[in-house]
């Protein structure tokens, strides 16, 4: 339910409205605008009476949400959330674009590659220091020392370090070093982690389980938001489907939907999508020009040696060329890069 407040309503009515929410065993989310107050109301699935508040005074009327992610949805707040990391802005007008290798190798990759996706017009660095691998026996990641890499290329660069945290005891040191806390695949629905990352103070990107459906993934968005953190990104990398040829099946449908049915911005990962670097930049179009609000996007300088996901890796002039194409289809769209 969401409970909206007259304009002008005193904080003693508003103090009033929580404290009754509080009373009746649900959680209360506030929504501070410029004319007025939405308070959400959070909790089980027990029928609540509109009657019971609709009679508070400083109270407007209530509205009923029906789907059952909460917080995550257009009922909830109609504006498109706009999450401000360093100088970009992830949501506006502006597309992002996140771009570095799967995984941090060495300090001399990595500080080549930051400048290199630098220059070529990227606003945030992306780079993996802990790697969940399908094989125990796979690079796992530099772990600490890869951080240290990563927070040294942000000083050299200004750009905001994106990075994937793997487990709930990890959120708090990654936090020291990341700018923005990654949730893989494989631990969208960690709910242990999803409500770890809700507790912290980073912006959190969300990526879609390969097997997980739209209202899957707004769900265990609707965890980290109920913890409190509402600074969340979505990321579409494509899902599993009978298709063997590419990595993954890139949901365009997903771009579109996710935007109706969610305020929070939605990132496309076409490198994940395919799993073929040839491939990495027609879908990177598809994705800006269905309405994608950045993309993030696996570069490396010499991807025949990388450690992991080199066949899905652009090399810099390959990118700098992608940043070109998406510029002209951002402009098309409304949007700029």
């Amino acid at each position: 339910m969401i409970i909206v407040m007259k304009a002008g309503a005193s904080p003693a009515e508003i103090k009033h409205v929580t404290r009754r929410i509080d009373e009746l065993g649900y959680a209360a989310h506030l929504s501070e605008g410029t004319e007025r107050t939405i308070i959400g109301v959070i909790g089980d699935e027990r029928p609540l009476e509109s009657a019971t508040f609709e009679v508070m005074d400083g109270v407007e009327k209530t509205i009923s949400i029906l789907p059952p992610y909460k917080l995550a949805s257009r009922e909830w707040r109609r504006e498109t959330t706009v999450v401000d990391v360093g100088t970009t802005k992830i949501g506006g007008q502006e597309l992002a674009m996140m771009a570095g290798p799967c995984s941090v190798e060495s300090r001399s990759q990595l500080l080549e590659i930051a400048h290199a996706v630098k220059e070529a017009g990227a606003t945030m660095l992306r780079g993996g220091a802990y790697k969940p691998r399908s094989s125990p026996y796979s690079f796992q990641g530099m772990g600490v020392e890869g951080l240290e890499i990563l927070a040294e290329a942000r000083e050299q660069t200004g750009l905001a370090i994106v990075t994937e945290v793997m487990a709930p005891d990890k959120v708090d040191l990654v936090s020291e070093y990341a700018d923005v806390l990654q949730i893989g695949a494989r631990n969208m629905q960690n709910y242990a982690l999803l409500l770890a990352v809700g507790k912290s103070s980073r912006p959190v990107l969300l990526k879609r389980g390969m097997m997980s459906t739209i209202e899957e993934l707004l769900m265990s968005a609707e965890y980290i938001l109920s913890a409190g953190n509402y600074n969340v990104m979505l990321c579409e990398r494509g899902i599993r489907t009978f298709e063997t040829y590419t990595r993954n099946t890139t949901d365009i449908n997903a771009i579109p939907a996710l935007k109706h049915l969610t305020h929070l911005p939605v990132i496309g990962d076409p490198s994940h999508g395919t799993g073929r670097w040839p491939l990495v930049a027609p879908v990177a179009r598809a994705l800006v020009a269905a309405g994608a609000d950045g993309l993030i996007i696996e570069v490396h300088h010499d991807p025949e040696h990388a450690l992991s996901d080199g066949a899905q890796s652009l090399k810099p002039e390959r990118f700098a060329q992608l940043v070109r194409e998406t510029r002209l289809i951002a402009e098309a769209v409304g949007r700029t890069v």
